[in-house]
């Protein structure tokens, strides 16, 4: 993996933990010379992760919709900054430019962009590893509800393990480096769905 798309938020929670676990994150990507795709801001936890990680000498590339380009105050010091039209065009180039998703905690943006890469690599639309960073437990009631999901039938046998949680960075990495492609929903026969 030589790019990763990063989701967190832009918020900076009151708890400094999930600040600095997003710089955590960006060096230990920078370290292992991982680079960042990530949400293009300055602020919050996007702040924290692109800092730690140009600071460790890594790439950052960051996307920014052209409307939250002054409201989140877009980070000047990323290696590249895209500036693009929407949203729906900021997560498309996370997956154009990223070999990977890493989710840190974060709030709806967060999840979206999660929902999206996990939905799209379920269709076929791409077969690269979605991973959860489920530091302090944070998505443990999320990861109950995927569960919940597939043993309704909601989430066919064949993509439950689509997503690849750990607690900590290093898990996640091995984890997704031992990701297999799953038969995607495009490619299965209409008996099989």
């Amino acid at each position: 993996m030589r790019r990763l798309a990063v989701y967190c938020g832009s918020a900076t929670p009151a708890d400094p933990r999930f600040t600095a676990l997003a710089a955590e994150v960006g060096d230990g990507l920078a370290r292992r010379g991982i680079g960042i795709v990530y949400g293009g801001g300055r602020l919050g936890l996007m702040g924290a992760l692109a800092a730690a990680a140009l600071a460790a000498g890594g790439e950052v590339i960051g996307v920014i919709p052209e409307a939250l380009k002054t409201r989140e105050i877009a980070n000047p010091d990323c290696t590249q900054l895209l500036v693009v039209p929407g949203l729906h065009e900021r997560k498309r180039a996370f997956t154009d430019l990223a070999d990977g998703f890493v989710t840190l905690p974060g709030g709806v943006g967060t999840m979206d962009e999660l929902w999206e890469a996990l939905s799209w690599a379920q269709l076929g639309y791409h077969a690269k590893p979605v991973g959860l960073l489920n530091a302090f437990g944070f998505y443990e009631t999320l990861l109950t509800f995927y569960r919940e999901m597939g043993e309704a039938g909601f989430i066919r046998a064949a993509h439950r393990a689509i997503l690849i949680a750990a607690p900590r960075l290093e898990l996640l990495l091995d984890a997704m480096a031992a990701h297999r492609p799953h038969p995607p929903i495009i490619a299965m026969a209409a008996g099989d769905l």
